[in-house]
């Protein structure tokens, strides 16, 4: 890891510009509305005069994170923070504004501090239910993340049980079951859910479409089409790329990516999130398209860029380029290793065993296959536990 960090620090320098109007990088824009510009601008100035106004904090930190969620790009998430800065290391800070770093902290994958916040803000009785509902969803998707089931399956329950008894509880819980092999119809169940009024309509419809996929249904594909109609985000966008690649169908996978952005390649690629970027790298490679290199060549260097920043996240995506786009098994192996001892989702699981076949070392995956045993994980892609 040493010598992959010196590499990148000596293709990825720091530049100290030597005059004011010096440009040294052009960031991706995203304009949108001329109305939503001027609310901004507003909102920022009046957080300048009022920093402690908590009511607009709140506010801009929430719209921060549902731009990086929605575009995956991490300055949103400094963003939310900055709102959040005269409560960010108080310990008897608003509940609101603790809930609100621990989102930050969850997606900047550091989920250790991010459960500590949870935990701390989920102790508090007085808590108001509809925070308490966010806290305990935020808390069992981390610790799912984490391959801590049995305790995400708790909170899980509480959700679903009086007196929060919510439908995110009961999908919750059919997704656990699911990934368990504790209830071969849970897709029938999150199908039943789907149809209340009151259901996270968009969010069942991902469950549906990833259960699908794990199953090795062939509706997944018109389950994920449908999720990304209701829900045009990062990870959905992601999601049914991956699908479409599995089911070695690249050229509409790098549709499904290039969607809504600009048609010049080079424009295009500056402005896709690294996520997506990723996924238009190995269908452009797996189509053999011409701009495959220029691809490649924006991934490497943002990948250089975040090692000089000293940015540990993201070794799924490292892995997946390494195995992917550049076929470098043994970089593919080291870094989905790393990102096991992070995540622990089906897709790190199968990760970790592409690369340590692609490297001929498949006993580095006898982590998985423990995982996969004790935790009866039911996955087409990985096979029977055992």
């Amino acid at each position: 890891m040493l010598v992959a960090l010196a590499a990148a620090t000596a293709t990825a320098a720091p530049v100290t510009p030597r005059q004011d109007d010096e440009i040294v990088e052009r960031l991706p824009l995203r304009a949108g509305s001329a109305a939503e510009r001027a609310r901004q601008r507003a909102e920022q100035r009046a957080l300048i005069q009022q920093p402690r106004d908590l009511g607009l904090a709140v506010s801009a930190a929430r719209e921060a994170i549902e731009r990086s969620r929605r575009f995956g790009d991490p300055r949103d998430l400094g963003t939310a923070q900055a709102w959040l800065q005269p409560w960010w290391s108080d310990p008897q800070a608003p509940a609101v504004a603790r809930l609100l770093k621990a989102v930050v902290l969850q997606a900047r994958h550091e989920f250790d501090p991010a459960l500590a916040e949870l935990d701390r803000l989920l102790a508090d009785r007085r808590l108001q239910p509809a925070l308490r509902a966010q806290a305990e969803l935020t808390r069992a998707g981390v610790l799912q993340v984490r391959g801590r089931w049995d305790e995400a399956r708790a909170g899980c329950e509480r959700l679903a049980a009086p007196p929060l008894a919510l439908p995110h509880g009961l999908a919750c819980l059919a997704e656990l079951d699911s990934l368990q092999g504790r209830d071969p119809d849970a897709r029938h169940r999150l199908a039943e859910l789907d149809r209340l009024p009151q259901a996270p309509h968009a969010w069942l419809a991902l469950l549906r479409a990833e259960l699908a996929e794990r199953q090795g249904l062939p509706e997944a594909g018109a389950l994920y089409a449908s999720a990304l109609r209701q829900d045009d985000g990062l990870y959905v966008r992601a999601a049914y790329a991956d699908w479409l690649l599995d089911a070695g169908r690249p050229a509409e996978a790098a549709e499904v990516v290039r969607a809504g952005q600009p048609k010049e390649i080079g424009p295009m690629l500056r402005a896709l999130p690294d996520a997506l970027l990723l996924r238009l790298a190995i269908a452009w490679r797996r189509a053999s398209d011409p701009a495959t290199s220029q691809a490649r060549a924006e991934m490497q260097e943002r990948f250089d860029a975040a090692a000089v920043r000293g940015d540990p996240s993201h070794a799924r995506e490292r892995a997946r380029f390494a195995l992917d786009v550049l076929d470098d098994a043994p970089l593919a192996l080291r870094e989905a290793e790393l990102n096991w001892t992070l995540q622990r989702e089906p897709a790190d699981a199968v990760l970790l065993l592409r690369a340590a076949r692609a490297a001929k070392q498949p006993e580095r995956a006898e982590p998985v296959r423990v995982f996969v045993r004790d935790q009866s994980l039911r996955d087409r892609r990985l096979g029977e536990p055992g």
